[in-house]
């Protein structure tokens, strides 16, 4: 059985998604609920969590999933007696919709070449995607340095958003390991027996290499752009 507080918490998130997609802050519930400390709010949610009703998705800020309400913990066949609390909550409520919105956080792994080659250094840090810009798989973030791709939309300062991928068909954009030591992000090509990276940019000329001097690590899924 749940505690008063723990059915208050369970609708006002159900009611939350229902209206936004989105569950609600750490903030939103402690005010919600008219609690002290947001350490509350954590007691409530773990011990929601424990008993089955809500899941937290992984990699995700503000994510919160109701897998049932209350009312579904009654067993199949019994009718609730008319004092049971639990039984007092509305009807189990639709699924709730998959935000648009959700958050994912993805490793930002330093800065790519969009011009001569340069190091890809690999970093602790991460940045925060919406989940809609990316697909299936392993995702990770690079900033863009250089101009040799602003035909292609990629400019200075972006953030690359590339699954993860050791193979890449010909005209993808891929981030290119070269010579085991630099990286960039370019169109691939495959013209006798070689490796061609394109730039797309008429200032630069492609680069061509031997096949084992280049692995593709990636390619692109998205793009990511500060204005300041």
């Amino acid at each position: 059985m749940l505690t008063a507080k723990q059915h208050e918490l369970i609708r006002f998130i159900q009611q939350r998604l229902e209206e936004t997609g989105i569950s609600p802050s750490f903030e939103e519930m402690k005010e919600a609920l008219d609690l002290k400390s947001k350490s509350g709010v954590h007691r409530l949610i773990s011990a929601l969590e424990e008993r089955g009703f809500i899941r937290r998705l992984a990699n995700r800020a503000r994510a919160l999933e109701v897998i049932k309400m209350p009312e579904d913990a009654t067993p199949m066949g019994r009718k609730a007696p008319a004092n049971d609390p639990v039984a007092r909550v509305t009807s189990p409520a639709p699924a709730a919709p998959q935000a648009a919105n959700d958050i994912i956080e993805v490793p930002l792994h330093g800065r790519i070449a969009a011009g001569a080659p340069i190091e890809a250094l690999e970093g602790q840090s991460s940045m925060p995607v919406p989940a809609a810009l990316l697909g299936p798989g392993e995702h990770y973030a690079l900033e863009v340095s250089g101009d040799s791709m602003i035909e292609a939309g990629i400019f200075d300062g972006d953030y690359a958003l590339v699954k993860r991928a050791d193979t890449a068909r010909d005209g993808e954009i891929v981030v290119a390991l070269v010579r085991n030591e630099e990286a960039t992000l370019k169109y691939l090509h495959r013209e006798n027996g070689m490796i061609r990276l394109d730039p797309a940019n008429g200032a630069y000329d492609p680069q061509v290499y031997a096949p084992h001097e280049v692995v593709v690590q990636g390619k692109l899924a998205g793009l990511l752009r500060r204005y300041h």
